[in-house]
This record gives structure tokens, sequence and C-alpha cells, in this order.
């Protein structure tokens, strides 16, 4: 294990005396009301990445977005220009989901050279115009330049397609310091992507809270080694390299783990067979944009480093791992104690079957290591809900939990003072 250093200020948490240091009310993951307010405040006023600009590569390339939190659902497309754009997914005409196939609820993709209602034939080209009314003669003088569809802000980040409802500030700004320093990464050659989709019966800021600590991965995570090398990290404990808030986001940094382990009898028979492994493929990919890393990466720049994890409010978690991939998670409300969680693993395209095979194991080691965290969560879930205990301590390798449940109670409270300000105005 690494040697590690903490801030001059002697523990992390207290470098930032705006969170303090006390026990931390989860009254906010299991009240109805806050949620309901937390769909207004933040789901419907900040920056949500909703996929990858390789989803759409080319002209009339689309995909729709259920966003629950928010209300609403969306259509993202590729015009002839080339740029991308995002439209609510509702038909001007009487209000029928404009894109969807069997089953309505359910996202989809595909490529169109315009969209077409299901209902009665309204048709939109790929800027979202209305292009043809069915019997158009019928709807007394209409002009179809008014009736397009309603177009949702949405800007790029590194190959990252982020839309807001409510934009108050453009993307680069909300992004700020922090997604600077990872610009340049070579986000745009790991196109090789496995992806997991799930339903989970928690909160959405419970299941950020498991992936933003690693200090349960000893405990919770044990079996993932061998039963030698899970003794030896037990009895260690869990520190991280560097924290760093950059309010509304954050970061973790944590060392390399066993990618590749200095003792091959630490992983499974099978890890030393593949090189591969949880922490990812061991051999790293020869593109560009690895060496140097960007400065934001690694931070502290340690030789033990093997990933940085960050989290990009709210809901959006951007994992770089030091053998040269990235992982991302995502967690979308659908109830105040249920969310569906998304993750998926980016690999360099792989050259043969071995390498293939190594991309795999790490995918399907993930999801063992992911469904350890799920399924505790929902335990977790139905004790807070009980109200028995309300406030628990944090300690400083969960920093970051203390912030998200901050900034979300910050954005909770100035949307509900706006509002009775607003409400005090009206009467």
């Amino acid at each position: 294990m690494p040697k590690f250093t903490k801030p001059a200020a002697g523990s992390w948490t207290e470098q930032y005396p705006e969170l303090g240091t006390g026990p931390v009310d989860y009254t906010d993951s299991i009240d109805p009301a806050f949620y309901e307010d937390e769909r207004e405040a933040i789901f419907k006023r900040t920056w949500l990445n909703v996929g990858r600009v390789e989803r759409v590569p080319k002209t009339g390339n689309y995909f729709t977005k259920e966003l629950a939190a928010a209300g609403t659902s969306l259509i993202i497309v590729k015009g002839g220009d080339g740029k991308i754009r995002a439209f609510h997914n509702v038909c001007r005409h009487r209000g029928n989901k404009l894109v969807w196939n069997d089953f309505p609820a359910e996202e989809t993709a595909g490529t169109c050279r315009q969209f077409t209602c299901k209902y009665h034939a309204w048709r939109y080209d790929l800027t979202g115009q209305l292009t043809f009314v069915q019997q158009e003669k019928e709807f007394f003088g209409i002009d179809k330049a008014d009736y397009g569809l309603k177009e949702v802000a949405c800007e790029v980040w590194e190959g990252f397609i982020f839309i807001n409802l409510d934009p108050q500030q453009t993307l680069t700004e909300y992004l700020g310091e922090m997604a600077k320093g990872l610009e340049g990464y070579p986000f745009h050659e790991m196109t090789e992507v496995y992806s997991y989709k799930a339903e989970v019966g928690s909160n959405w800021k419970l299941f950020i809270d498991a992936f933003a600590e690693f200090y349960h991965a000893p405990v919770l995570h044990q079996k993932q080694a061998t039963k030698e090398e899970a003794d030896k990290l037990l009895g260690y404990g869990f520190e991280a390299l560097h924290y760093e808030l950059y309010s509304p986001h954050s970061m973790i940094s944590s060392w390399g783990g066993m990618a590749p382990p200095k003792d091959p009898s630490m992983v499974k028979p099978i890890e030393r067979v593949l090189r591969s492994g949880l922490f990812g493929p061991w051999d790293r990919p020869a593109i560009d944009g690895l060496e140097p890393l960007p400065a934001g990466i690694n931070p502290a720049k340690h030789r033990a480093w093997g990933t940085d994890s960050f989290e990009i409010f709210p809901n959006f978690t951007l994992l770089i791992w030091a053998p040269g991939w990235y992982l991302t998670y995502h967690y979308w409300p659908t109830a105040v104690d249920e969310h569906i969680f998304e993750s998926s693993l980016y690999f360099v395209p792989p050259k043969n079957a071995r390498e293939r095979l190594a991309q795999e194991l790490a995918a399907v080691t993930f999801k063992e290591y992911a469904l350890q965290d799920a399924n505790t969560l929902e335990a977790t879930q139905t004790m807070v809900a009980t109200r028995t205990v309300t406030e628990f301590p944090l300690c400083d390798q969960e920093l970051l939990l203390r912030h998200l449940h901050k900034v979300v109670a910050d954005h909770v409270t100035e949307y509900r003072e706006g509002k009775e300000s607003h409400d005090a105005a009206a009467r």
C-alpha cells in the first residue's frame, strides 16, 4: 500500500469549513416533498449528460432519453450541418410522443431523414422544423414555421453531450476548472463500449455516495481479491491519495491497486491468464494522450496513482483509470426511493481475441462489483426510511458525500426561497 499524506489542515474535510464535520442528515433521501423540490431545483435547471457523440456519428443518427426527474422525454439528433440538437419528444399537433417504437416509455435509437408522428403523420426535419401537415388546408391557415419542435439547450464538451432545460450559464461555465483539467484526454479513442442498466430501489444520492468513497471497498468487496490479499486490504483499511472540491463538482484520486499486480498471486487465475480484472486490462493501449496526462488527472502526481473519480453534479460520474480506459455512471431518479443506474466502460477497440477477452473480463468483473453495491443500497434505503436514525457520522474519507448532500440542500433551499418570494409577490 502507498503512503498517504493528509493536507496541512489535518484532514481533507477540514479544508472546507463550510461543510462542517458533524453528522449528516439523510432525510433528503427519504422525504417525498424534498424529492419533488429536487426535481425542480436540480434536474430542470442544471446541465445533464445524456451520452457521447459516438452515438450520433452521422447525419440523421438519433436517440431518445427519458428524464423522469424532469418530467420529459428528449430526442437527441445530428443534423446535416453537423450540429447535435436536443428537442422535447412531443408532436406539436396533439402532444403525442413523437419518437418511440413498440413501447412509448422505452428509449430508442436509429437513423432517419425526418421524424414522422405515428398519430397523424406530421413531419419534422432534423433541425426540428415542421415540414408537413396532413390535410394542411383543414387547419385554418396554419403557419408551419410556428410549430416546430421545442428545442432544448444542448452543448458538447470533450465528446460528452449535455442538455439543460433552463440554462442559467453555458456548459463551459458550469463545468468550470475541474473540466478544464481533463481536456485533451483521448476519450474519442475509446469507442469499444460495454453498458449496464438497472432499476435500483434506493434514492439516487445513496448510489453516488457508494461510489464517491472507497472506504467500503476492503469490506464489501473482499471477494474480488484472493483471500490472502483481501485480508491484507482489510487490515490496511483505505485512504485516498487526493480529494478536491470544485463546487458543485468534486473528485477523489485513488491508488492503483492491481493493474497489474506487483505479485500475480494477489489475483485470481483467470485474471493472470487474461491480464485483466476489476481495474481493467493491464496493458496500456498505444495511443496519444496518455503520456503525459492532462493536468487535472492524478493531481497529487503520486507514483501509486490508479484512478480518478470525477463527480459532475448532479448525477454524472466519470472515472479515468491509469491503464488507459474510462467508465461512466449515471443515476436517473424515478421516485424518492428509486432510480435507474447506468454504467458504461470505454476501451480502445481490441486488436485481437486476447485483448477482447481482457476487456470482457473487466466488464463482467465490474458488473459483479456494482451488484454488490446496489444490493447494499436497497437495504440502506429501507432502514433509513424507518427514520429510526436520521443523522449519520461521516469520516474524512467520505468528504464527497458530505459535499453532495450540502450542494443538493443548497439548491433546494434556494429554489424554495425563490418560490416563496414569487408566491408572496403574487398575493
